[in-house]
Protein backbone atom coordinates (compact mmCIF):
# COMPACT_ATOMS: atom_id res chain seq x y z
CA UNK A 1 0.00 0.00 0.00
CA UNK A 2 2.92 2.27 0.49
CA UNK A 3 4.54 1.70 -2.32
CA UNK A 4 1.58 1.97 -4.20
CA UNK A 5 0.89 5.58 -2.85
CA UNK A 6 4.65 6.37 -2.78
CA UNK A 7 4.52 6.02 -6.61
CA UNK A 8 1.64 8.00 -6.87
CA UNK A 9 3.48 10.90 -4.97
CA UNK A 10 6.49 10.21 -7.18
CA UNK A 11 3.94 10.63 -10.49
CA UNK A 12 2.08 14.09 -8.42
CA UNK A 13 -0.89 12.24 -8.58
CA UNK A 14 -2.94 13.27 -4.86
CA UNK A 15 -4.91 10.53 -3.01
CA UNK A 16 -8.36 11.08 -1.46
CA UNK A 17 -8.61 8.31 1.59
CA UNK A 18 -11.93 6.54 2.38
CA UNK A 19 -12.00 4.20 5.58
CA UNK A 20 -14.61 2.26 6.18
CA UNK A 21 -15.53 -1.48 7.85
CA UNK A 22 -17.36 -2.85 5.37
CA UNK A 23 -20.65 -3.50 4.96
CA UNK A 24 -20.98 -0.58 2.39
CA UNK A 25 -24.82 1.07 1.68
CA UNK A 26 -25.47 4.57 -0.10
CA UNK A 27 -24.04 6.46 2.76
CA UNK A 28 -20.23 5.00 2.17
CA UNK A 29 -21.24 5.33 -1.52
CA UNK A 30 -21.78 8.58 -1.47
CA UNK A 31 -18.30 9.50 0.29
CA UNK A 32 -16.16 8.13 -2.04
CA UNK A 33 -18.38 9.44 -4.91
CA UNK A 34 -17.10 12.66 -3.20
CA UNK A 35 -13.43 11.53 -3.04
CA UNK A 36 -13.22 11.10 -6.48
CA UNK A 37 -14.18 14.43 -7.43
CA UNK A 38 -11.49 15.62 -5.14
CA UNK A 39 -8.09 13.73 -5.93
CA UNK A 40 -6.70 11.73 -9.20
CA UNK A 41 -6.85 8.69 -7.28
CA UNK A 42 -8.86 6.86 -4.66
CA UNK A 43 -8.40 4.34 -1.78
CA UNK A 44 -11.12 2.76 -0.18
CA UNK A 45 -10.30 0.74 3.05
CA UNK A 46 -12.20 -2.27 4.26
CA UNK A 47 -11.11 -3.06 8.27
CA UNK A 48 -13.41 -4.12 11.27
CA UNK A 49 -11.44 -2.62 13.85
CA UNK A 50 -11.53 -4.86 16.67
CA UNK A 51 -9.92 -2.05 19.43
CA UNK A 52 -13.31 -0.08 18.89
CA UNK A 53 -14.94 -2.86 20.07
CA UNK A 54 -15.91 -3.33 23.76
CA UNK A 55 -15.85 -7.00 25.41
CA UNK A 56 -20.17 -6.35 25.27
CA UNK A 57 -19.97 -6.07 21.95
CA UNK A 58 -19.74 -8.58 19.98
CA UNK A 59 -16.77 -7.79 17.42
CA UNK A 60 -17.32 -11.81 15.66
CA UNK A 61 -21.08 -10.43 14.66
CA UNK A 62 -20.25 -7.55 12.48
CA UNK A 63 -21.40 -8.21 9.28
CA UNK A 64 -18.64 -8.75 6.46
CA UNK A 65 -20.14 -8.44 2.79
CA UNK A 66 -16.32 -8.26 1.32
CA UNK A 67 -17.45 -9.59 -2.00
CA UNK A 68 -20.19 -7.55 -2.40
CA UNK A 69 -18.48 -4.14 -1.29
CA UNK A 70 -15.83 -5.30 -3.52
CA UNK A 71 -18.20 -5.53 -6.48
CA UNK A 72 -19.76 -2.05 -5.69
CA UNK A 73 -16.18 -0.35 -5.44
CA UNK A 74 -15.33 -2.12 -8.76
CA UNK A 75 -18.58 -0.09 -10.38
CA UNK A 76 -17.37 2.60 -9.00
CA UNK A 77 -13.97 2.21 -10.40
CA UNK A 78 -11.63 3.12 -7.08
CA UNK A 79 -8.11 2.87 -7.91
CA UNK A 80 -7.36 0.97 -4.85
CA UNK A 81 -8.86 -1.37 -2.07
CA UNK A 82 -6.96 -1.39 1.27
CA UNK A 83 -7.79 -4.69 3.31
CA UNK A 84 -5.30 -5.33 5.83
CA UNK A 85 -5.51 -7.92 8.55
CA UNK A 86 -5.79 -7.15 12.34
CA UNK A 87 -2.11 -8.94 12.76
CA UNK A 88 -0.60 -6.24 10.15
CA UNK A 89 -2.34 -3.67 11.47
CA UNK A 90 -1.75 -4.46 15.47
CA UNK A 91 1.40 -6.73 15.20
CA UNK A 92 0.91 -9.70 18.12
CA UNK A 93 2.65 -9.94 20.83
CA UNK A 94 3.17 -5.98 20.69
CA UNK A 95 1.37 -3.73 23.04
CA UNK A 96 -0.78 -1.18 21.32
CA UNK A 97 0.28 2.56 21.13
CA UNK A 98 -3.36 3.97 21.88
CA UNK A 99 -3.46 8.01 20.68
CA UNK A 100 -4.95 10.30 23.61
CA UNK A 101 -8.58 11.14 22.78
CA UNK A 102 -9.40 14.68 24.13
CA UNK A 103 -12.06 15.43 27.09
CA UNK A 104 -15.12 15.37 24.26
CA UNK A 105 -14.60 11.57 23.51
CA UNK A 106 -16.26 10.93 26.70
CA UNK A 107 -19.67 12.30 26.11
CA UNK A 108 -22.31 11.25 24.03
CA UNK A 109 -21.18 8.28 22.01
CA UNK A 110 -18.05 8.49 24.28
CA UNK A 111 -20.22 8.06 27.63
CA UNK A 112 -21.88 5.22 25.95
CA UNK A 113 -18.74 3.23 24.84
CA UNK A 114 -16.11 4.52 26.79
CA UNK A 115 -13.13 2.85 24.20
CA UNK A 116 -14.55 3.11 21.33
CA UNK A 117 -12.97 7.19 20.12
CA UNK A 118 -9.59 5.82 21.38
CA UNK A 119 -9.83 2.71 19.18
CA UNK A 120 -11.44 4.95 16.27
CA UNK A 121 -8.55 7.39 16.11
CA UNK A 122 -5.86 5.28 16.73
CA UNK A 123 -6.80 2.97 13.90
CA UNK A 124 -7.13 5.87 11.05
CA UNK A 125 -3.70 7.20 12.30
CA UNK A 126 -2.15 3.42 11.27
CA UNK A 127 -4.43 3.96 8.45
CA UNK A 128 -3.33 7.42 7.06
CA UNK A 129 0.28 5.91 7.83
CA UNK A 130 -0.11 3.37 5.63
CA UNK A 131 -2.08 4.67 2.73
CA UNK A 132 -0.29 7.94 2.85
CA UNK A 133 -3.38 10.66 1.19
CA UNK A 134 -3.44 13.72 1.09
CA UNK A 135 -7.68 13.92 1.30
CA UNK A 136 -9.68 12.19 3.63
CA UNK A 137 -13.24 11.72 3.41
CA UNK A 138 -15.69 10.62 6.83
CA UNK A 139 -19.53 11.03 6.98
CA UNK A 140 -21.36 13.43 9.36
CA UNK A 141 -23.67 10.82 10.46
CA UNK A 142 -21.07 10.44 13.13
CA UNK A 143 -21.05 13.96 14.24
CA UNK A 144 -18.68 13.57 17.07
CA UNK A 145 -16.28 10.95 14.93
CA UNK A 146 -15.70 13.56 12.68
CA UNK A 147 -14.66 16.13 14.90
CA UNK A 148 -12.52 14.41 16.95
CA UNK A 149 -10.49 12.77 13.63
CA UNK A 150 -10.30 16.41 12.68
CA UNK A 151 -8.85 17.21 16.13
CA UNK A 152 -6.20 14.29 15.56
CA UNK A 153 -5.06 15.41 12.44
CA UNK A 154 -4.70 19.06 13.59
CA UNK A 155 -2.88 17.27 17.09
CA UNK A 156 -1.10 15.46 14.83
CA UNK A 157 0.43 18.31 12.48
CA UNK A 158 -0.67 16.16 9.46
CA UNK A 159 -0.59 16.93 6.06
CA UNK A 160 -4.09 15.97 4.87
CA UNK A 161 -7.55 17.45 4.56
CA UNK A 162 -10.66 16.44 6.13
CA UNK A 163 -13.79 16.75 4.15
CA UNK A 164 -17.11 16.04 5.45
CA UNK A 165 -19.86 13.96 3.99
CA UNK A 166 -23.32 15.01 4.32
CA UNK A 167 -25.62 12.69 5.47
CA UNK A 168 -27.68 10.29 3.19
CA UNK A 169 -30.94 9.68 3.54
CA UNK A 170 -33.95 7.39 2.11
CA UNK A 171 -36.77 9.06 1.35
CA UNK A 172 -38.84 8.94 5.10
CA UNK A 173 -36.07 10.54 6.21
CA UNK A 174 -34.19 7.80 8.05
CA UNK A 175 -30.44 8.33 7.42
CA UNK A 176 -28.41 5.45 5.91
CA UNK A 177 -26.94 3.00 8.24
CA UNK A 178 -25.38 -0.78 8.41
CA UNK A 179 -27.60 -0.59 11.65
CA UNK A 180 -30.75 -0.15 9.55
CA UNK A 181 -30.95 -3.92 8.82
CA UNK A 182 -31.48 -5.19 12.04
CA UNK A 183 -34.50 -3.23 12.51
CA UNK A 184 -37.47 -5.41 12.60
CA UNK A 185 -40.22 -4.20 9.66
CA UNK A 186 -42.56 -2.57 12.17
CA UNK A 187 -39.49 -0.71 13.64
CA UNK A 188 -38.38 0.41 10.24
CA UNK A 189 -42.12 2.09 9.76
CA UNK A 190 -40.85 3.92 13.43
CA UNK A 191 -37.73 4.72 12.83
CA UNK A 192 -37.82 7.78 10.43
CA UNK A 193 -39.56 9.60 13.53
CA UNK A 194 -36.04 9.76 14.80
CA UNK A 195 -35.30 12.29 11.98
CA UNK A 196 -38.74 14.22 12.22
CA UNK A 197 -37.65 14.85 16.13
CA UNK A 198 -34.48 16.76 14.68
CA UNK A 199 -36.75 19.16 12.37
CA UNK A 200 -38.97 19.63 15.10
CA UNK A 201 -36.64 20.74 17.47
CA UNK A 202 -34.92 22.69 14.98
CA UNK A 203 -37.94 24.30 13.78
CA UNK A 204 -38.72 24.70 18.08
CA UNK A 205 -35.31 26.94 18.19
CA UNK A 206 -35.77 28.98 15.71
CA UNK A 207 -39.71 30.03 15.84
CA UNK A 208 -40.46 29.50 19.13
CA UNK A 209 -39.14 31.25 22.68
CA UNK A 210 -38.33 27.71 24.37
CA UNK A 211 -34.79 27.63 25.59
CA UNK A 212 -32.21 24.53 24.29
CA UNK A 213 -32.80 22.70 27.48
CA UNK A 214 -36.68 22.77 26.77
CA UNK A 215 -36.32 21.98 23.66
CA UNK A 216 -33.85 19.08 24.40
CA UNK A 217 -36.83 17.43 27.26
CA UNK A 218 -39.70 17.98 24.81
CA UNK A 219 -37.98 15.79 22.32
CA UNK A 220 -37.30 12.80 24.15
CA UNK A 221 -40.52 12.84 25.82
CA UNK A 222 -41.85 12.64 21.93
CA UNK A 223 -39.60 10.10 21.13
CA UNK A 224 -40.34 7.96 23.96
CA UNK A 225 -44.14 8.53 23.21
CA UNK A 226 -43.08 6.85 19.87
CA UNK A 227 -41.51 3.81 21.22
CA UNK A 228 -37.93 5.08 21.38
CA UNK A 229 -35.32 4.66 24.21
CA UNK A 230 -33.59 7.57 24.51
CA UNK A 231 -29.60 7.60 25.29
CA UNK A 232 -29.17 11.48 24.45
CA UNK A 233 -31.02 14.47 22.27
CA UNK A 234 -28.61 17.18 23.49
CA UNK A 235 -28.29 20.89 21.68
CA UNK A 236 -24.21 21.55 21.38
CA UNK A 237 -21.83 24.06 19.91
CA UNK A 238 -20.89 22.66 16.29
CA UNK A 239 -16.79 22.53 16.79
CA UNK A 240 -16.64 21.00 20.16
CA UNK A 241 -19.97 19.77 21.19
CA UNK A 242 -20.05 21.64 24.60
CA UNK A 243 -23.70 23.13 26.11
CA UNK A 244 -24.82 25.68 23.39
CA UNK A 245 -23.29 29.66 23.26
CA UNK A 246 -22.78 30.21 19.94
CA UNK A 247 -25.47 30.24 16.67
CA UNK A 248 -23.01 27.20 15.26
CA UNK A 249 -25.11 24.47 16.53
CA UNK A 250 -25.54 20.77 16.16
CA UNK A 251 -28.54 18.47 17.62
CA UNK A 252 -27.30 15.39 18.19
CA UNK A 253 -29.70 12.61 19.21
CA UNK A 254 -29.06 8.29 20.09
CA UNK A 255 -32.01 5.83 20.88
CA UNK A 256 -32.70 2.53 20.87
CA UNK A 257 -36.07 1.47 18.66
CA UNK A 258 -36.23 -2.56 19.70
CA UNK A 259 -33.02 -4.22 19.50
CA UNK A 260 -31.09 -1.41 17.58
CA UNK A 261 -29.22 1.54 18.08
CA UNK A 262 -30.05 4.54 15.85
CA UNK A 263 -28.15 7.88 15.89
CA UNK A 264 -28.40 11.29 14.21
CA UNK A 265 -27.81 14.73 13.65
CA UNK A 266 -29.01 18.47 12.40
CA UNK A 267 -27.02 21.42 12.23
CA UNK A 268 -29.09 24.34 13.46
CA UNK A 269 -30.46 26.04 10.52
Amino acid sequence: MQAWSDACSQARESIAFVPTMGNLHQGHISLVEQAILIADKVVVSIFVNPTQFAANEDLDLYPRTEDDDLKKLQNLQVDAVFMPSAAEIYPPNESIDYLDVPAMATKFEGAARPEHFRGVVTVVKKLFDCVMPQHAVFGEKDFQQLLLIQQMVEQQSLNIKIHPGAIVRDTDGLAKSSRNQYLSEEDRQIAPILYQSLLQANDWLMNSRLESQQVEQQSIDFLKKNGFKVDYFSICNETDLSRPTSSQQVILVAAQLGSTRLLDNLRVE
